[in-house]
C-alpha cells in the first residue's frame, strides 16, 4: 500500500494512492473505513488491525470515496514523527574516503517536516544550503533491543526524505544539529510504502536532481550500515516508537563537494526519486523577513 496524508476541503485526512487506467486518485480511508484512526501516527500505533482494515478498503476501493489526486494536497505522510533520527557518512564518497566503524547519528526536529511538493525556505542566515536525498524508514511498532535478523519486523514502511542542510550554519558549531534543523529542511513523501511492496530495502535506486541536472545517484545496497543493522544498533539505546523516522544517509554528489560548490538558490527545484516509492519535488524560496 502507498499510504498518504492529504488535505482536502480544509481537512487533513489519511489516504491510499490508487492508479486507475493511468490516472491518479486518493482513496479517503476514513470514509471508506470509519473505524480507522484519523491520522498516520494513530494509524501506525493501532498496528496490524488497522493495516488489515486499510488493506480490505484498498482491495476494492469504493468509487464514492475516491478523490482525484489533482484535487487534493499531499502532505508529509508522517506529519509529526516523534523522532527523526538521521545517519551521516553512510555511503562511499560521502564519508570523505574514510570507512566508518560505527554510524554517525544526529537528529532533526518536527519543525523541518514538509510535504513532497512544498517549498524549502532558505533563511537569510545561510548562503550554503545543500541537499541530501535519502531513504527513510518509518517504524511501525514500539521496540527496544531488536535483533538484526528480526529488525524489519518492526518497520511500517519506507518514504523519500531530503536531509536539507545549511552547511555554513552547520560548520559554525561543534555539533551538526543547528545546520540541520531550520524550518522546512525535511521534505518527505510522497507516500509511506508498506513493507509488503518493499520486502528488501537494500536494493533500491536513489536519484536526485537540481532542476534538470542529476547530482546524486546510488543504490541502497551501497549503504555501509544497512537498514536492519541501523534498527538493531539504534534500538539498543533508544526505544523506537510508531511513526519514528530513520533517515539512512545520503550518497555522494552533494553541493558542498562539487568543484566549485554549487549550493541551492531561490528558484531551484530539488527532485528526489527512490525506486518503488516515488518522487518528491520541492522548490526553493527565500524567507521573507520584515525589516
Amino acid at each position: 500500500m502507498k499510504l498518504v496524508t492529504f488535505s482536502h476541503q480544509n481537512e487533513t485526512r489519511l489516504g491510499f494512492l490508487v492508479d486507475r487506467d493511468g490516472q491518479n486518485f486518493v482513496l479517503d480511508l476514513r470514509r471508506a473505513q470509519p473505524t480507522l484512526p484519523r491520522d498516520m501516527l494513530a494509524f501506525l500505533d493501532a498496528g496490524e488491525a488497522a493495516l488489515n482494515l486499510a488493506r480490505s478498503a484498498c482491495a476494492s476501493p469504493n468509487e464514492k470515496f475516491l478523490l482525484r489526486a489533482a484535487d487534493v494536497t499531499l502532505l508529509a505522510p508522517v506529519p509529526s514523527p516523534g523522532k527523526i533520527i538521521c545517519i551521516g557518512h553512510n555511503y562511499p564518497g560521502h564519508s570523505g574516503g574514510v570507512i566508518p566503524t560505527s554510524p554517525d547519528i544526529f537528529g532533526k526536529f518536527v519543525n523541518v517536516v514538509i510535504g513532497p511538493y512544498q517549498p524549502i525556505v532558505i533563511p537569510p542566515e545561510s548562503s550554503k544550503v545543500d541537499y541530501e536525498g535519502e531513504l527513510a524508514v518509518v517504524i511501525g511498532r514500539c521496540a527496544r533491543r531488536v535483533p538484526q535478523d528480526r529488525a524489519l519486523e518492526i518497520v511500517a514502511g519506507y518514504t523519500v526524505f531530503n536531509d536539507v542542510t545549511a552547511r555554513d550554519v552547520q560548520k559554525r558549531q561543534s555539533q551538526w544539529m543547528f545546520g540541520k534543523t531550520p524550518d522546512t529542511f525535511g521534505p518527505m513523501g510522497p507516500a509511506l510504502v508498506t513493507t509488503d511492496e518493499i520486502p528488501d530495502p537494500g536494493v533500491l535506486d536513489l536519484t536526485l536532481w537540481v532542476n534538470d541536472e542529476q547530482r546524486q545517484h546510488a543504490n541502497t545496497r551501497e549503504l555501509y550500515f544497512s537498514v536492519p543493522f541501523l534498527i538493531a544498533y539504534l534500538s539498543a539505546i533508544i526505544t523506537l516508537e510508531p511513526g519514528d523516522l530513520i533517515s539512512t544517509g545520503s550518497p555522494s554528489g552533494t553541493a558542498q563537494w562539487l568543484k566549485p560548490p554549487v549550493f541551492l538558490q531561490p528558484g531551484d527545484v530539488v527532485r528526489v526519486r527512490i525506486e518503488k516509492i516515488g518522487e518528491i519535488a520541492n522548490p526553493l524560496v527565500a524567507e521573507k523577513v520584515e525589516s
